[in-house]
């Protein structure tokens, strides 16, 4: 994801009826699901056909800071290579000690990513993944985990499925939260809403440019975790973590006791090292392990490779 210099979480624009007008799809028709095994739109359905870890986004979180550990929350693309390897990989980041994984939803104009995670999506796509075979591979893997999944996801396919559609099939699988990057916190009240409504956690996201203000609101309304970019520019492995974390998450931490969490650019165990020590709660690693799995020159051999790089990172947290 590339955080313009803007920051696409400060725009000053009036917050539309329809905060979603300017996007594409807004105005369609909700499209449903397909869900196997799953006899909704039916509420009381979600009741009992839930089957979620029993730990929450946030509660994962509380129970790491009471242990004085920091999570570590990988991130892969859904359909890289294939859905069969991501229910692997999925299982294979489950054992490696994964605290909380962060799935993304494949996306044709991925806006905000750098050339790792974008090729990963196109590798995705062309293979012919779509939303309903994610929601249906997940149906069946989320049982099997032990850690809460969290998905990533533009703005596009959440209202071409409808907002309240959406949130309500990723509860019924047992998502716990939702990631979406490209949608200012002044436009995110319908996000919110709909996600409360379905216990699903919705994480937003501050940057380096984000005002004292802004983040003062952005911190009060995340759910499960607050994302702190740690730069701007697009995705991708950096040399060095930004020196101005330090800074930012003690701002943060002046101003919330919620979770925080550092992503973009942590590409070596060292970099999760360092932003534990600054006091992040969580460290986010997303296109050094896409690029691990994805551009191995098997699925099986980017399985190996992905458990022995997963453990460098969650032996290098406390």
């Amino acid at each position: 994801m590339a955080i313009p210099t803007s920051d696409f979480l400060q725009l000053n624009t009036r917050i539309p009826e329809n905060p979603f007008h300017h996007l594409p799809f807004a105005s369609q028709r909700a499209v449903t699901f397909s869900v196997k095994k799953l006899p909704w739109p039916n509420p009381k359905a979600a009741l009992t056909l839930t089957r979620s870890p029993s730990i929450s986004i946030s509660q994962t979180f509380t129970k790491l800071k009471s242990q004085g550990k920091v999570a570590f929350i990988p991130y892969i693309t859904a359909g890289d290579p294939d859905l069969t390897t991501t229910i692997q990989a999925l299982k294979v980041l489950d054992s490696c000690g994964s605290d909380v994984i962060e799935l993304g939803i494949p996306c044709s104009d991925p806006s905000l990513d750098g050339p790792v995670i974008r090729a990963s999506a196109s590798r995705s796509l062309a293979g012919g993944t779509k939303l309903n075979n994610i929601i249906s591979m997940l149906e069946d893997v989320i049982p099997q985990l032990s850690c809460p999944i969290t998905l990533l996801s533009y703005s596009k396919p959440i209202i071409r499925h409808g907002i309240g559609n959406f949130m309500s099939t990723i509860s019924q699988i047992g998502v716990r939260g939702l990631v979406v990057p490209d949608v200012p916190f002044e436009n995110t009240q319908s996000l919110r809403n709909e996600a409360a409504k379905n216990n699903v956690e919705l994480v937003l996201l501050t940057t380096p440019t984000t005002t004292t203000s802004q983040m003062k609101n952005i911190v009060r309304a995340s759910e499960g975790f607050v994302y702190l970019v740690s730069a701007l520019g697009v995705t991708g492995a950096r040399p060095r973590v930004n020196q101005q974390v330090p800074n930012l998450l003690r701002e943060i931490k002046e101003v919330t006791s919620k979770a925080v969490a550092v992503g973009f650019g942590l590409s070596k165990p060292e970099h999760v090292k360092q932003v534990a020590e600054w006091g992040a709660d969580g460290a986010i690693v997303g296109s050094a392990i896409v690029k691990v799995l994805g551009e191995a020159r098997s699925p099986l051999q980017g399985l190996r490779d992905l458990e022995s790089f997963a453990k460098s990172f969650k032996s290098a947290l406390p």
